[in-house]
């Protein structure tokens, strides 16, 4: 579908496109360039990818669609991107919003100055029962973070050897993008007011 066309076949070409892109949609599947179909019928993906169209952010639709590309085929390249689509929010955030960078730019450094500057702090809630899903939030960075250096394929494994399988690279996967998007929601939100907390 990424071709080039002649002139003479580029609105046929178009239409058809566009005709299969519709299909596709209605089956809960994404075309990814290089010729790749894959399944977005998940939740959090199908709203992530929703919300992330909508968006000039091209490093986000990147490991959106590594993601999604990789998730059978590589679980631990999949993995990694569940990591990096966070990382790369956190990023766009600070830098649109002109927030100082962390010292140390990991996963855990970024993802401070973002919770600090969207407020989400337990201690802010007053629902308990909210207060526990974002306090698991909070908990899901760290888990991400951590899954990432031990088990995919950013880093070389030592003795021990993660049979890694697509379920898990999944579990990684839906967990950043439950989170992602939440991020992303919650800063739509905070352009249109300005609320106290989460």
């Amino acid at each position: 579908m990424e071709f080039p066309s002649l002139p003479s076949t580029s609105a046929r070409k178009q239409e058809l496109k566009t005709k299969l892109i519709k299909v596709f949609e209605r089956c809960n599947l994404t075309y990814i360039n290089g010729g790749k179909v894959s399944d977005v019928s998940s939740a959090p993906s199908k709203s992530l990818l929703e919300v992330i169209k909508g968006r000039d952010i091209p490093s986000i639709e990147a490991e959106f669609n590594r993601a999604l590309n990789n998730v059978n085929s590589a679980p631990r390249d999949a993995v990694s991107t569940a990591c990096n689509i966070l990382k790369s929010i956190f990023k766009v955030y600070i830098e649109d919003k002109k927030l100082p960078f962390p010292q140390k730019q990991d996963l855990q450094g970024v993802w401070k100055v973002v919770r600090d500057d969207l407020g989400f702090d337990t201690k802010l809630v007053q629902d308990d029962d909210l207060k526990r899903i974002i306090s698991g939030m909070l908990s899901i960075v760290g888990g991400i973070g951590a899954f990432r250096t031990h088990a995919s394929s950013a880093h070389g494994e030592g003795r021990k050897v993660y049979n890694l399988k697509p379920r898990h690279a999944r579990l990684a996967i839906h967990s950043a993008h439950t989170l992602a998007l939440f991020v992303l929601e919650t800063w739509d939100e905070k352009k249109s007011k300005k609320p106290k907390s989460v």
